[in-house]
C-alpha cells in the first residue's frame, strides 16, 4: 500500500484511535474548533454512538456516570472556550469521585496561539488542577501515542480525567501514523508481607470494622470482599456514595459515612480499635471533618488500601499502608485464612439491626412522607434498578432509606456537585436500556441541568425523574439557619410546574402533594412509554430526615465570646 493511500487527517487518525481503545460512545455539545474530528465520526457511526447534548456541563456529568457504570474512560469531546469551562464542573467531579474521563478540547488554530484569539484558553493552566495530566497535540502524527497514554492514565492508578487539547488546524492535517495497541490498565498488587502484617493486625483486634468506597470496583472483587467479610464476620461500612459497594441486606452491613450518618454507625467507627479502609480517600465528607480519624495518626490502628500512591499518607498515617487496586487486594483477602471472630460476631449482628432500624421511615413535616416514597420504591423495585442523585438536602432520604443490592446500581457525585442527577440517569439508560433508572433532584439541582430532559427524549431513553420541590435551596436554608437563624436570604426559590415542564419536552408529567397520591402517579409512569417525571412537594419545615427548620433555628446556641 502507497504511502498516499494510508494518510490521514488528524481527525481520522483520532477517531480511528478512540475505535481501537474500545470507545462506543462519546458524549459531547458539537463545536466548530473541531469539525474535522465530526466529520471523521461520521465514517465512524456505526461504531462509535455520539451522544449530543444541551450543554457541556450535562455531557461531562454523562461522561462521568458512563464511566462509572463501565469501569472504563469514557470520552466527553466540547469545544474551545465556553463549551470547556461549562464541562469543568463534571470534569471537577470526575476528579474528585476518581473516574476515567478522557476529555477532548477544540482549541485554535496553532498559528492564533498566545493572542486571546476568539474563545483562546490555556487549557494547561485551567483544568490542570482537577485532570491526572493536560497535553496540546501539536503534531498530529504524534496523536496515537498520546491518546494511549490518556487512556492508561486515566484508568490506572487512581483513575481520573485526562485532557487532551486538539488545536483545530492540528485536526485538518494529513500526516501517515501507525495506530496505537488497545490500552492497558496498571494497578499495584498488595505483597506478602503486607497480607502477612493485616492478618496479624485482625487476629490481635477485639472490634475491627471495615469501609469501603472509591473506584476501581468490579463485580468479581465485590464478591471477593464480601466472602472475606464473611468468613471473618467483619461489619462493614461505606463511605459517602459509595452504597452499592457491599450488599446492603447482607448480615454484614453496617450502614454509611455519609453526610449526617446513622449515629450508632458514627459511635462504632469511634469505639473499633481497628479501621480497614479499602478504597476511600478518607475524606471530609467520610470522616465527618476530619473529626471521626484523628489527624494525622488516628487513634484507632488503621489499615488504608488504596490504588493511587499518592492518597496514602496525604492525610492520616496508616499503621500499614498498602498501595493495591481493588480487585487485587480483594482476592487476596478472599484466599486469606480466617482469624477468630468470636470477640467481634455479635458486635457485627448488633452494627446490622441498628442499620435495618435506621431504615425505618419516619415521620416528617407535610402532606408528603418522603421516607414512605423511598422505602415503598426500594421494596418494589429490581434490584438491580440504577439510582441516580445529584447535590442537597433531599439526598438524605435516599441514601436512607434505599438498600443498594448490586454494584454499579448507585450513581451520585461524592463531590456534592449539584445538577447531576438528571444527566447521570439519561447515561444510565443509554448504557443499560433494559434496566430501571430513577433520578432523584431538589427543586434547585433540577434546574441546574434539567436541559437534558431534551436528550432522554431525542435518544428514547425511559429513565423516571423525581423533582422534590420545597422552594428553596435546602442545604444552604439549614447551613443558614444554624449559623444565622432568622436571618436567611438569598435560598428562597420561585419554581415553574415541573410536570407541565416535563410534558412541554415530550415526557410524561405528574404531580404529587399527598403521600397516597404517589403509588397511581409511579404506576402511571412504569407504564409510560417515554421518559417521565413526578415533581413531589415537600413541606419546608422537613429540611433533613431529623431534622426540621423550626428545631434548628430554635435550638440553644453557646453564647458568642
Amino acid at each position: 500500500m502507497s504511502e498516499q493511500a494510508i494518510r490521514r487527517t488528524g481527525g481520522q487518525v483520532l477517531i480511528d484511535q478512540l475505535r481501537i481503545h474500545g470507545t462506543e460512545m462519546i458524549f459531547c455539545v458539537p463545536g466548530e474548533s473541531y469539525l474535522a474530528a465530526l466529520d471523521a465520526l461520521y465514517d465512524a457511526r456505526e461504531d462509535i454512538r455520539l451522544i449530543v447534548c444541551r450543554q457541556e456541563g450535562g455531557a461531562a456529568y454523562m461522561a462521568d456516570a458512563h464511566a462509572k457504570l463501565m469501569r472504563r474512560p469514557s470520552v466527553l469531546f466540547v469545544t474551545r472556550g465556553p463549551g470547556a469551562t461549562n464541562a469543568s464542573i463534571g470534569v471537577h467531579t470526575a476528579y474528585q469521585d476518581s473516574s476515567p474521563m478522557v476529555v477532548l478540547i477544540g482549541q485554535v488554530p496553532r498559528g492564533h496561539a498566545d493572542r486571546e484569539a476568539f474563545q483562546e484558553i490555556d487549557f494547561r493552566r485551567m483544568y490542570g488542577q482537577f485532570t491526572k495530566w493536560v497535553a496540546q497535540i501539536e503534531d498530529a502524527a504524534r496523536i496515537p501515542e498520546m491518546v494511549a497514554h490518556a487512556f492508561t492514565l486515566a484508568n490506572s492508578g487512581r483513575p481520573g480525567p485526562v485532557a487532551l487539547v486538539l488545536p483545530e488546524d492540528m485536526l485538518c492535517d494529513e500526516v501517515s501514523v501507525a495506530d496505537a495497541a488497545p490500552f492497558s490498565t496498571v494497578q499495584a498488587s498488595p505483597s506478602s508481607a503486607d497480607l502477612d502484617r493485616m492478618r496479624a493486625m485482625l487476629s490481635q483486634s477485639h472490634t475491627p470494622m471495615l469501609l469501603l468506597g472509591g473506584q476501581t470496583w468490579t463485580p468479581e472483587a465485590v464478591r471477593d470482599i464480601a466472602a472475606f467479610a464473611e468468613a471473618n464476620r467483619i461489619p462493614v461500612a461505606t463511605s459517602l456514595r459509595c452504597q452499592d459497594h457491599f450488599d446492603n441486606l447482607s448480615p454484614y452491613y453496617a450502614g454509611d459515612l455519609a453526610i449526617a450518618p446513622n449515629p450508632k454507625l458514627t459511635q462504632m467507627v469511634k469505639q473499633t480499635d481497628l479501621l480497614i479502609a479499602i478504597g476511600p480517600r478518607l475524606g471530609e465528607a467520610t470522616t465527618a471533618g476530619y473529626t471521626l480519624l484523628e489527624v494525622p495518626r488516628p487513634r484507632q490502628q488503621l489499615i488504608h488500601v488504596h490504588p493511587g500512591s499518592e492518597e496514602l499518607g496525604r492525610v492520616y498515617q496508616a499503621a500499614l499502608p498498602i498501595n493495591a487496586g481493588m480487585p487485587q487486594i480483594a482476592a487476596a483477602l478472599a484466599q486469606m485464612p480466617p482469624v477468630d471472630s468470636s470477640r467481634w460476631a455479635a458486635r457485627t449482628a448488633d452494627a446490622h439491626r441498628d442499620y435495618l432500624a435506621w431504615g425505618v421511615p419516619e415521620h416528617n413535616p407535610g402532606a408528603v412522607q418522603l421516607a414512605e416514597i423511598v422505602a415503598g420504591l426500594r421494596d418494589r423495585m429490581p434490584p438491580d434498578t440504577i439510582v441516580t442523585n445529584g447535590g442537597g438536602n433531599f439526598t438524605g432520604w435516599v441514601h436512607r432509606y434505599w438498600r443498594f443490592r448490586e454494584l454499579g446500581t448507585q450513581l451520585a457525585p461524592t463531590n456534592g456537585s449539584m445538577g447531576y442527577g438528571v444527566p447521570s440517569a439519561v447515561a444510565a439508560a443509554l448504557a443499560y436500556p433494559e434496566r430501571r433508572v430513577l433520578s432523584f433532584s431538589g427543586d434547585g439541582c433540577f434546574l441546574m441541568n434539567g436541559q437534558e430532559l431534551a436528550t432522554a427524549v431525542q435518544y428514547r431513553v425511559r429513565p423516571i425523574f423525581f423533582v422534590i420541590n420545597n422552594g428553596m435551596y435546602g442545604t444552604i436554608r439549614m447551613h443558614q439557619e444554624r449559623e444565622y437563624p432568622g436571618r436567611t436570604i438569598g435560598s428562597d426559590l420561585q419554581n415553574p410546574d415541573f410536570a407541565a415542564l416535563a410534558r412541554a419536552y415530550g415526557l410524561h408529567g405528574e404531580t404529587v402533594k399527598r403521600t397516597e397520591e404517589f403509588a397511581a402517579a409511579f404506576d402511571r409512569c412504569l407504564a409510560a412509554d417515554r421518559a417521565s417525571l413526578i415533581e413531589i412537594q415537600l413541606d419546608q419545615e422537613a429540611i433533613t430526615t431529623r431534622l426540621t427548620l423550626s428545631k434548628l433555628r430554635d435550638r440553644p446556641r453557646p453564647p458568642k465570646l
